[in-house]
C-alpha cells in the first residue's frame, strides 16, 4: 500500500514540476510576444478559470469513470493542450489552450488527492498529505530552475512539460493500487459559507488575487527589464522556497493564537514585502529577501483562512467547506492579472505592487474589525495544515455534505 500510495505522490510531483515551469515560462513567452495588456491579462487568467471550472465539475468525472480513467481524461488533456499551444501561438487559442490545462490540473488533484485520502489509513493519513505537500512545494521549486536551464523561445519547453505529464499518466495508469469507491456528493451552499465565515472567504479572494498577480506578472516584469533567465528563476524560486520555509512557523502560531491575529499580521506582512520591492534597488542582491517574504507570507494567508472556516464548521463538512474555499481563491486568481495587467500596462511593476499591498491591507483591517468585534471560536475541529491553492484539498469526500452552514456559532461581544 505505501508503495502505492508513493507512485500517487510521485506523479504528482512531476506534475507540480511541470506546473511550476510552465506558470513562469507562460508568463515570459507572454511578455515577448507583446500582446495587449487585455489579451495578456486574459491568457495568464485563463488557466485558473480552467482550474475553478475543473474543481467544480471533475468530480462529476470522477463519479461517472472511476479514479484511474478519470486521471487520465485529465492528465490526456493537458498533454494535448500543451502540444498544440506552439502550434497555434494566437492570443485567443492560447486563453483557450491555457483554460484546458487548468482544468485538467484541477482535475489531477482532486482525482490524486480523493485517492489518497481514501487509501491512506487514519493513523497515517498526516504523514502521507504531508509528503504530499512537502513533494509539491520541493516539484514547485524545482520547476523554476527549468527557466535557466531549457531555451524558451522554441517548442521545446512544451515538449518538457509534456513529457512530463505523460510520465505521471503511466505511472497512475500502471499502479496496481485499487482505486476507491466513488461516492455522489450534494453540492454545498455558497452563500451559507459566506454568512458562517466571512473573513475566510475575504481571505482567500485576497490570496487569489495577490497570489496570481505575484507570481504570473514578476517574471514578466523582468524580462522586459533585461533580467536574464537565471536571474529570474532564482527570484521565483526564492518565493517559492519562502512559501514552505513560512509553513511551520505559521501553522504553529495559528494553532495557539487566535488565527485573526496571525492573519492579520500575514497582510501587513505582504503589503510590507511588496513595498520594499518598490522602494529597494531591482538587483537580485537585494530582491531575493523580500522575494521570499513575500512568497512566505503570500503562501500562508491560505491555509490560515481555511483554518479559520474550519474553526466554525461541523467536522463532517471540512472537505466540502475545503473546496468552496478553493474555488472562491480560484475567482479570485482569475480577477488578479486582468486588473494587475491594466495596472502594469499604465503604472508599471510599481502599480502592481501597490495594487498588492492594498489588497493585503484591506484584508488585514477585515481580519483586525473581526477580532474586535466577534469572540474567536475555540481551535477544535481542525489544526492548521500545509495547503496550497493549487494543491489543496479538492477532493469531495465520501461524506455527504447535506443542507445549509449553520451560522457562525461565535458571538458577538458588547464593546
Amino acid at each position: 500500500m505505501r508503495a502505492q500510495i508513493g507512485t500517487l505522490i510521485v506523479a504528482t510531483s512531476a506534475i507540480q514540476l511541470a506546473n511550476g515551469f510552465f506558470t513562469t515560462l507562460i508568463s515570459l513567452r507572454v511578455a515577448a510576444a507583446k500582446f495587449n495588456a487585455t489579451s495578456a491579462g486574459l491568457i495568464l487568467s485563463s488557466y485558473f478559470a480552467g482550474f475553478t471550472l475543473g474543481a467544480l465539475r471533475s468530480a462529476g468525472i470522477i463519479e461517472r469513470v472511476g479514479h484511474i480513467r478519470a486521471y487520465a481524461v485529465f492528465a490526456g488533456s493537458v498533454v494535448a493542450a500543451t502540444a498544440a499551444m506552439p502550434i497555434l501561438t494566437g492570443p485567443n487559442s492560447w486563453v483557450i489552450l491555457r483554460a484546458i490545462v487548468g482544468f485538467g490540473c484541477a482535475g489531477v488533484f482532486v482525482t490524486t488527492e480523493s485517492w489518497l485520502n481514501a487509501k491512506a489509513q487514519p493513523s497515517e493519513r498526516g504523514r502521507v498529505f504531508s509528503n504530499y505537500m512537502v513533494g509539491t512545494f520541493v516539484a514547485l521549486a524545482a520547476g523554476q530552475l527549468l527557466i535557466g536551464r531549457i531555451e524558451i523561445e522554441g517548442s521545446e519547453p512544451f515538449h518538457v512539460i509534456e513529457a512530463l505529464f505523460a510520465l505521471a499518466l503511466v505511472m497512475v495508469s500502471t499502479t496496481r493500487a485499487e482505486p476507491p469507491l466513488v461516492t455522489a456528493t450534494e453540492k454545498p451552499a455558497y452563500r451559507a459559507l459566506a454568512r458562517a465565515t466571512p473573513l475566510a472567504v475575504i481571505g482567500c479572494v485576497v490570496n487569489g488575487v495577490v497570489a496570481s498577480s505575484f507570481y504570473a506578472l514578476v517574471p514578466a516584469w523582468m524580462q522586459g527589464k533585461g533580467a536574464d533567465r537565471e536571474t529570474i528563476a532564482l527570484l521565483m524560486l526564492m518565493a517559492v522556497l519562502g512559501g514552505l520555509a513560512f509553513q511551520v512557523p505559521v501553522g504553529w502560531l495559528s494553532d495557539r493564537f487566535d488565527r485573526r491575529i496571525v492573519l492579520v499580521a500575514l497582510g501587513l506582512g505582504v503589503a510590507a514585502a511588496a513595498g520594499a520591492i518598490v522602494f529597494l534597488p531591482r538587483s537580485l542582491t537585494f530582491l531575493m529577501l523580500p522575494a521570499a517574504l513575500l512568497g512566505g507570507f503570500i503562501s500562508t494567508l491560505y491555509p490560515v483562512c481555511v483554518a479559520i472556516a474550519h474553526d466554525c464548521m461541523p467536522a463532517d463538512r471540512v472537505v466540502a467547506v475545503s473546496g468552496l474555499l478553493l474555488l472562491v481563491s480560484g475567482l479570485g486568481s482569475v480577477v488578479g492579472p486582468l486588473i494587475g495587467t491594466s495596472i502594469m500596462a499604465s503604472s508599471g511593476i510599481d502599480g502592481v505592487l501597490y495594487f498588492m499591498a492594498g489588497a493585503a491591507g484591506f484584508l488585514a483591517l477585515v481580519a483586525t474589525m473581526s477580532r474586535l468585534l466577534i469572540a474567536a471560536p475555540p481551535h477544535l475541529r481542525r489544526t492548521f495544515e500545509i495547503l496550497a491553492p493549487q494543491a489543496a484539498s479538492l477532493a469531495h469526500d465520501p461524506l455527504a455534505f447535506s443542507g445549509d452552514i449553520p451560522p457562525d456559532p461565535v458571538r458577538v461581544t458588547s464593546g
